[in-house]
This record gives C-alpha cells, sequence and structure tokens, in this order.
C-alpha cells in the first residue's frame, strides 16, 4: 500500500516564529496545535521511500519518526526551507557509508551544488528535467509561478491510475501551468495564509481565498493545504472547499482510489 505522509506543513519561517507573539505562533509555542516544521513529505511503498524536500528541519523529522535512513530525495527548488537540511542527510549518508540519491531539474541541481560543492561526495545527482520513476511512481515536473520568490517546481506522480500533484509554492498559475493539475485523485497545495492582505506583487504563495479558485477549475478529487504560516489557525473553524483539508504533522494518506 502506497502512502503519503506530511513530515512538515509549515511556510519558509515555521510556526511559530521566534520573534512572535501572535495567537497563533504563542498557541504554537505551548500547547503545539499549530506547531508547523518547514513543508516536506514522504512517499513509501511498504518497502521504500522517498521524500520530497528537505528544509532545515530535516533531523527533527527523522528523529521524531524514528527513521535514521532515506535513500532518495527529491527536490522542488533550491530556497533554504527546501535545502536546508541536504548537510545533515549528507553527513548521514557518509557515516552510514550509503550514498544518497537527490533528485531535481537540472537548473535547481546547479544551484544547490553552488551552494553545498561537496554534497556529490556523498550522494548521486540526477536531473529530473526528463522524468523519473521511484517506488513505481512515474513522476514529471514543470516549473510553476512563485512570485516574488521567482519559481518552483511541481511534481506530478502517476502509478496504477492514480494521480496526483505536489506543488507546495505557487502562485497565479497561468494556463499552462494549470494543465497538469487536471485529471486529479489528489492535489497537495502550499497556501501560506486564509486571505493574504499584503500586496500582490510582494507575495510568493496561493492564500486560500485564491486557492478555492484554482479547485473550482481544476477540480481534484481531493485536496490538501500545506506550506502554512502563522496566518492560519488550525483551532479556528476555516471555510474550506469540498474535499479540502489542513495537513498535519504526522497525517499518512493511502495513495490509491
Amino acid at each position: 500500500m502506497d502512502t503519503l505522509t506530511f513530515l512538515g506543513t509549515g511556510d519558509a519561517m515555521g510556526v511559530p516564529r521566534v520573534y512572535c507573539d501572535c495567537g497563533v505562533c504563542t498557541e504554537a509555542r505551548f500547547f503545539g496545535n499549530n506547531r508547523r516544521l518547514r513543508s516536506s513529505v514522504m512517499v513509501e511503498d511498504g518497502q521504500n521511500r522517498f521524500m520530497i524536500d528537505c528544509g532545515p528541519d530535516w533531523r527533527n523529522m527523522m528523529e521524531t519518526n524514528g527513521i535514521r535512513q532515506v535513500k532518495h530525495m527529491l527536490i522542488t527548488h533550491a530556497h533554504f526551507d527546501h535545502i536546508g537540511g541536504l548537510p545533515e542527510w549528507a553527513d548521514a549518508c557518509r557515516w552510514l557509508r550509503v550514498k544518497g540519491s537527490l533528485y531535481a531539474p537540472r537548473e535547481v541541481l546547479e544551484q544547490i551544488q553552488r551552494q553545498y560543492p561537496w554534497l556529490s561526495n556523498h550522494m548521486i545527482i540526477t536531473e529530473v528535467d526528463d522524468g523519473i520513476t521511484l517506488c513505481g511512481w512515474d513522476i514529471s515536473c514543470w516549473k510553476v509561478n512563485h512570485g516574488k520568490n521567482g519559481y518552483s517546481y511541481a511534481y506530478r506522480l502517476e502509478k496504477n491510475g492514480f494521480s496526483w500533484v505536489y506543488n507546495s509554492d505557487s502562485i497565479n498559475l497561468n494556463d499552462e501551468e494549470k494543465k497538469p493539475l487536471y485529471g486529479l485523485d489528489l492535489l497537495v497545495l502550499g497556501t501560506s495564509f486564509v486571505h493574504e492582505t499584503a500586496e500582490f506583487s510582494t507575495r510568493s504563495v496561493y492564500d486560500m481565498k485564491e486557492a478555492a479558485e484554482l479547485l473550482a477549475e481544476v477540480k481534484p478529487r481531493k485536496t490538501v493545504y500545506t506550506h502554512m504560516s502563522h496566518g492560519v489557525d488550525v483551532n479556528q473553524q476555516i471555510d474550506l472547499p469540498p474535499g479540502t483539508v489542513l495537513a498535519a504533522a504526522g497525517m499518512s494518506l493511502k495513495l490509491s482510489r
């Protein structure tokens, strides 16, 4: 049985933010319902696993879940909240004497290798622009608008008639960028706020109001919102489209109909 597990569901800064005393950060700090590590997921087929993104909370995620080894890592883009854990993963590969396998589009790998030029000593680095297969999933990628922050990549995964997309960092997708979102059984979509009031040109990720409009167009069977900032309070009632839920650390979904 293939499963998708959410290891982290937060935005770039996580929740709580160290400097912040807002209601969400205070609740997260003392009670924890809103505590969120940087966004990352794990896909498992019962024998093998791979992760999508390796942010600075990677070690915390591994310890929390009692996992000592991950051999395969797929990266969406080279921002710190998605690659900050790569040095720790590389160190684990070194000590375990097992080379990891790092996968990303070519331009993302070029950025990663400029930042961490020694990673190739401890892992096999593979470009995925033309697609790849992991745990039996046929995986394709495409560039998506990340607003002020440039671009990210989304991944569409297909296996045994089940199709799903992981798209953690995007906003204002054009028609071409939306095409792979049609016909999905599951869409994992980044939504940093319920409603973000910042000037649009300064923004980088959908809010939940905008996401609802996207869902009405592409019509996935199920949607999970992730990449949530301290602008999202899970203790409050949030008006979500039908078939939509908020991600939570440790939440696991079956990847089958």
